[in-house]
């Protein structure tokens, strides 16, 4: 994740929604029991912890099977392994 994106996700005060979804009663109360002793205020926040944690996951999972779908674009191309490399060096800087 970039920096800026990451700096906004960290941001408490950022706009928040309200949407309607439904979970299993058994689920809430199993979460409802775990929350506090995870630390959390209640399942709610448990909750976009979950979700959080997965969309990270599958973010990262994405945008690098999005990098390396490009490097084998790039060296099928015939870009050298030596520019691709100088090119993500210069990215990794940033």
């Amino acid at each position: 994740m970039k920096p800026e994106a990451l700096k906004k996700r960290l941001d408490r005060n950022r706009p928040m929604t309200t949407i309607i979804i439904r979970i299993p009663e058994d689920v809430i109360e199993d979460l409802k029991r775990i929350a506090p002793l995870l630390g959390f205020s209640g399942y709610q926040p448990l909750v976009r912890a979950y979700i959080g944690q997965g969309l990270r996951t599958d973010l990262e999972r994405l945008e690098g099977d999005t990098v390396s779908a490009l490097i084998a674009s790039l060296k099928r191309h015939g870009v050298s392994d030596e520019v691709i490399q100088e090119a993500l060096g210069e990215i990794n800087r940033r």
